[in-house]
């Protein structure tokens, strides 16, 4: 409290208790650490999204299917009387809860910008080229399909990637597939996601209010400016937020995007770094320790409320918080909103006559084309084109197999592509021949992609076998 510093306490260790070295393991793993947590939550929640599709399609397909209808188109008011916003069900859903999951989204390429993937020209190299490839590609394809009709608004419904989908395929593979495969994955989604905001902004805004505009400018100097300022909590943050959301929403933009505006203005700086968070903690939970025993008591003391209070500030600061608020929100996106989003428009009737004009529509086609074999195209060749003129290079342990089977994982539109859709179509039937190419695809990609990536997997472990097997030989007989 004075600013003078504590001594540290002997170096004593109970003889149970593992050394910080072992508890936390070689340097590689706790670099690693993070990212595979990351991983995890991103396949459990594609699980969950799986899950909510099937529901979704099972509803609008069943004798309650007009419940499906009437749920979503259900009014629903926020705010006052007379100066609230009245939307039904699945506008909220699309337009607001989405505007958290866009934020989160945010805040994963910033993070990826600042210290990720994406951080250096040499590691960002590959998912960029990769990525573009997956956009322009299946855009191509779709627009060669449907020029000159109606249909061709739609050229940005195959350009994205389900990082959750996709995730969640190589989390069945388990150990088998590489984690440099799976970086590669998330990278190129990231990038993906950056591309999907661009075209939603520039070539999805029917029209602008610029007086809305000039306000929602005003909301993101605000955020700007506080974070210049220093200020760390996310209250603040949220009501601006708000108020840029709104703002966004009536101009024209679609309001998602304010999601990802406001997470540029994040802080992701931290207050001290990893060498005086050890330092500072070891001086608290001396003074805890010391505090201890003084006597056993039910409350902790004085001291040792301090000491407390003082290492979660400690914690606070160590960590930016742009990883914090991405830690927090991240379980609600993957577990509540975007399974809701799914819930709210993956559900399509589907009769076989509805399947027969599915299969012969240009817009079914073009998304299918777009996504199964544009996807696979674009991101092998222009990764080729990379790694051949030698601006990038291919992840340890990655090989060329390994390459072509996430390019099918890139077929997994699904989330992002859906969004598109809404965006693309207002008229029902269009959108929901649509959502049929979107779901054949996704289901295709991730089928192919998964037995690809098994079968490179089997073949290495094969090869490695067939290496061993002469030195083992030889061993035997010296």
């Amino acid at each position: 409290m004075d600013g003078t510093q504590t001594p540290h306490p002997p170096h004593t260790r109970e003889p149970h208790t593992p050394s910080p070295r072992a508890a936390s393991g070689p340097p590689i793993e706790r670099v690693l650490r993070p990212f595979r947590q990351f991983l995890h939550l991103e396949a459990a929640g594609g699980v969950v999204l799986m899950a909510t599709t099937v529901i979704a399609l099972l509803w609008a397909n069943s004798p309650w299917a007009a419940s499906y209808d009437a749920l979503w188109h259900t009014k629903v008011t926020v705010g006052a009387e007379g100066f609230g916003l009245t939307y039904d069900l699945h506008h909220w859903i699309n337009d607001g809860l989405m505007a958290l999951f866009f934020f989160v989204v945010g805040l994963e390429i910033k993070r990826e910008l600042l210290s990720g993937e994406l951080a250096s020209v040499r590691r960002a190299a590959l998912p960029i080229a990769a990525a573009l490839g997956g956009m322009l590609v299946p855009a191509a394809l779709y627009a060669a399909v449907n020029w000159g009709t109606p249909g061709i608004r739609g050229w940005g419904v195959p350009m994205a990637t389900d990082i959750a989908f996709a995730i969640g395929v190589l989390a069945l593979l388990g150990k088998r597939a590489p984690l440099g495969v799976k970086v590669f994955v998330t990278a190129l989604a990231v990038v993906d996601d950056i591309g999907a905001v661009l075209v939603i902004a520039l070539f999805y805004t029917p029209a602008v209010n610029w007086i809305a505009l000039g306000a929602a400018a005003a909301f993101l100097g605000a955020a700007l400016a506080a974070n210049r300022l220093g200020v760390r909590r996310p209250l603040p943050y949220a009501l601006l937020g708000l108020g840029l959301w709104a703002a966004v929403l009536q101009s024209g933009v679609h309001a998602t995007i304010a999601g990802v505006l406001l997470a540029l203005a994040i802080p992701a700086d931290q207050r001290i770094d990893a060498l005086g968070f050890l330092g500072r903690g070891r001086e608290l939970l001396d003074v805890f320790r010391k505090a201890s025993q003084r006597g056993r008591r039910a409350l902790i003391n004085e001291d040792q409320q301090w000491a407390v209070t003082s290492l979660e500030e400690a914690c606070e600061q160590v960590q930016t918080p742009l990883q914090r608020l991405e830690h927090e929100l991240h379980p609600w996106v993957a577990f509540v909103i975007m399974p809701l989003f799914a819930l709210a428009n993956a559900g399509v009737a589907l009769t076989g006559g509805d399947v027969a004009a599915a299969a012969s529509d240009r817009v079914t086609l073009g998304v299918l084309l777009g996504l199964v074999l544009g996807k696979q195209l674009g991101v092998t060749a222009f990764s080729w084109l990379a790694v051949r003129l030698g601006v990038a290079a291919l992840p340890e342990g990655v090989t060329w197999r390994h390459v072509y089977g996430a390019s099918w994982l890139a077929g997994i539109g699904f989330t992002m592509s859906l969004f598109v859709a809404g965006l693309a179509f207002g008229d029902v039937e269009t959108l929901a021949r649509a959502k049929v190419g979107i779901l054949a695809a996704s289901v295709i990609s991730g089928a192919v992609g998964w037995l690809l990536l098994r079968r490179t997997a089997a073949t290495a472990e094969a090869e490695s076998v067939l290496v061993a097997a002469p030195a083992e030989r030889l061993h035997a007989a010296a």
